[in-house]
């Protein structure tokens, strides 16, 4: 029996600002909403995955990294995804209260 390969979908690689008219490398202060949430989302998922990928190097190789950095990435990542969920969770709170009529 062959174990087949788990494969995640790239959502982020679907999504497409509907504004073509930025250049974020030029002029960064004319971005999007949209982008800069992407942008930030997607420093986000950095951390996350350095953070992985110092865990499995420790765990291959424990002399080539230190537990000090690992550490301090856990901790950078965990700050950031409680950040992420902070504003995910006032945007959600902020459209629900607009399209609220009381």
């Amino acid at each position: 029996m062959a174990i087949s390969p788990v494969t995640v979908h790239n959502f982020r690689s679907d999504m497409v600002s509907s504004t073509s008219m930025i250049d974020n490398s030029s002029r960064p202060e004319t971005a999007s909403f949209e982008q800069t949430l992407l942008q930030a989302f997607d420093e986000m998922n950095t951390k996350q995955i350095r953070t992985d990928e110092l865990a499995q190097q420790m765990i291959i190789d424990p002399e080539s990294v230190d537990v000090h950095d690992v550490t301090i990435a856990m901790a950078e990542a965990n700050l950031s995804l409680k950040i992420a969920q902070s504003v995910i969770d006032r945007v959600i709170k902020g459209w629900n209260d607009i399209t609220t009529t009381r």
